[in-house]
Parts: C-alpha cells; structure tokens; sequence
C-alpha cells in the first residue's frame, strides 16, 4: 500500500488532524486529539506544489479531516484551499496560564486554546471567546460564575501567572518608596501577533509610555519590558534616549505579582497582564483591542463594536480561564481541568524555586 493511501485508510474510525508545524509538541499532540488520528508535518511554512502535490489530494479525500496550524504560522494558500474546500482550519495558541519557563524555550505547555477561525486576540474577527463572552448567560450560570470566583482568588493566592520564572522582590527596593501616583506600563515585543492582530493602527512600546506619561502628569512611570526581550529572545525597537524623566525601567524580570504591588494604573497594548491587573481590581487602559476589553472592564482606546455585552471580571475569567482554555498534565500525560492545572502549575513552579 502506498504512504499516502495508508495514511487515509480509516482502520480506528478516527477522522484525521492533519498537523502543519507545532513540532517541538508533537509527542504531546494525541493527549490534546485523543479523538483524532495524526498526520503530522513538522514545518509550517511549505510551497505551494508541495501542498497542491501531497496534502491537497489527502485532505480532499479525508472525510472529516482538520488541520490544525500554530496561530498564524502558515501560508496564506493553506486558508484559501481550507475555505474553499470546507476544511475546519484550527488555530492553535498557549492558553493563559502555559508553564514554568517562556514559551521560547520549548517547554510544553500546561494549557493551549483551540479556535476557528481567528484566535482570541485577534479583533478583525470573532473568536470562540469573543462568542462565548458576547452570548454566555452568566448572571444565570452561578455554577461557573462560583468555579471562576474561587478559581480567580486561588490564582491570586498562588501568584501563578502565565509565565513563572521570574524572581520574587521586596517591592519598594526596585520601586523605591512610593510618593506619588504610580504607573505601570506592561511592554510587548514590537511584532507580537497579538498587537498586529489587536490593534487597528501601528501602536509600540514608544507610544504606550508616551500614553501613560500624557495621561498622567507627574506621576512615576515604570515599564516593564517583556520577558522575551529582558532575556534576549526577542528584538526590541524601544528607546531609553527618548524617555521623560519621570520614567523608570526594570532592569529585572520581576513577577507580575510583584509588579502590581502599590500600583495604582496599569497601560498596555494588548497583553494577557492587563487582564492580570484587572483581577486585581487595578484601572487598566489598553491601547489596542485584548479579549478583555470592549466589555466596560477597561479604558478602551480602540472601539469594537461587536462586543456589545457587559462583562465584570469574573465573568471574563470564567470564558478565558475555564470555559475556552484546555488543560493537561505534562507529567501525567492527562487532560485536567483548569482547577487542577493551578495547582499543578503551583507545585512545578515551587519545585523549580527549591
């Protein structure tokens, strides 16, 4: 039997995932699909007779077939031949609360969000989440809105955040002693797909602490750089020659549960450490267009008239942390729910730290 026939012959009756890319996960990929057989390629970007030669003719004659690719990490032909022939194209992404180290570090995941056909920061389009926060009846669904209550403080107990390698501090020995409004601007990389799929015009570091420094006249502006870019993963096109004088930059990787200590506001573009802040019941403005704001949580700098619900945070926990994200014990090899995913993620980030 040839390759390509053995691969679309159906012997378990289960429909296939034909993967593009995501190689660093590929031993992990059946506990995320257990109800799916995979074809997997390990690099996403390809040409476009390889496509139409070998992966074109497999997809045609898979019935029920997916494809799954990394964000947005894929040729543009790719979505075209899935939207015409009727392919679900889904978009894979770390979930919100992902792992001890970066993500650039290859490290697997704790939790991954699965989307179609945009993923949920990006505001050109409506996400499962933007579906899930625009039609969910909360306010009827007090199970959920208890699960996202008590999950939401024990996060906080915890001081998990998406990413947890970062170091603990005395707060006022980086910040100094506080005499003022204090200003915390959460810094981005320049390119992350987030802001270019977030924002409806060009918006950079340079710009966000312009904000905060315009919208709040005497003040103590600290930002934040991104952790890529404090631990050189990732290029930078921020400039300390052109900061006010009123504006301090971490040199170190703090926790953002630190960071947040004796802050009064909060500015971002579009990161997952403003939602961060907003559970803490810190004002956070955003620039660009998050999942979490154009719901009345936050000071919304961009429009998006779509999203026309009213959500408070707890509501905005439940969608992103327990209805949308999918868990798994990397140890165990199990899926888990997101309950037992903080403490997992507890105990790792307690036995890296011993």
């Amino acid at each position: 039997m040839k390759l390509d026939d053995d691969i679309t012959a159906d012997r378990s009756g289960q429909p296939l995932a034909f993967v593009f890319g995501m190689a660093p996960w590929r031993t992990f990929l059946p506990v995320w699909l257990p109800e799916r057989r995979i074809v997997q390629r390990d690099r996403s970007r390809f040409t476009a007779l390889e496509f139409q030669t070998r992966w074109a003719p497999l997809l045609r004659r898979s019935e029920g077939a997916q494809v799954y690719v990394w964000g947005y990490k894929h040729p543009p032909f790719l979505q075209q031949f899935c939207e015409k022939n009727h392919i679900p194209l889904i978009r894979v992404e770390d979930g919100f609360l992902r792992s001890v180290n970066l993500g650039s570090t290859n490290v697997p995941p704790l939790s991954l969000c699965f989307d179609s056909p945009v993923l949920y920061y990006d505001s050109t389009g409506r996400s499962q989440l933007e579906h899930i926060l625009e039609n969910h009846d909360f306010a009827r669904d007090a199970t959920l809105r208890q699960r996202a209550e008590r999950g939401l403080q024990r996060l906080l107990a915890t001081r998990l955040s998406k990413y947890n390698n970062a170091t603990d501090v005395t707060i006022e020995a980086v910040y100094g002693p506080k005499d003022r409004t204090r200003v915390l601007v959460l810094g981005q990389v320049d390119d992350d797909m987030s802001i270019l799929k977030g924002c409806d015009r060009p918006v950079g570091n340079n710009d966000l602490i312009d904000a905060a420094v315009s919208d709040n006249p005497g003040a103590q502006i600290i930002f934040k750089p991104h952790p890529d870019i404090m631990h050189g993963h990732r290029p930078s096109n921020f400039s300390r020659e052109r900061l006010a004088a009123n504006v301090q930059v971490l040199e170190t990787n703090i926790t953002l549960a630190d960071a947040f200590q004796t802050v009064d506001r909060v500015y971002t573009v579009t990161s997952l450490a403003g939602f961060e802040a907003l559970m803490r019941g810190i004002p956070v403005t955003c620039l660009g267009m998050p999942f979490y704001a154009g719901w009345g949580a936050t000071d919304d700098r961009q429009s998006c008239p779509r999203r026309t619900a009213r959500r408070d945070v707890t509501d905005i926990f439940a969608a992103a942390y327990i209805l949308y994200s999918r868990y798994y014990d990397p140890q165990a090899m199990r899926g888990i729910e997101f309950e037992d995913a903080v403490e997992t993620l507890h105990q790792m980030r307690l036995q890296a730290a011993s």
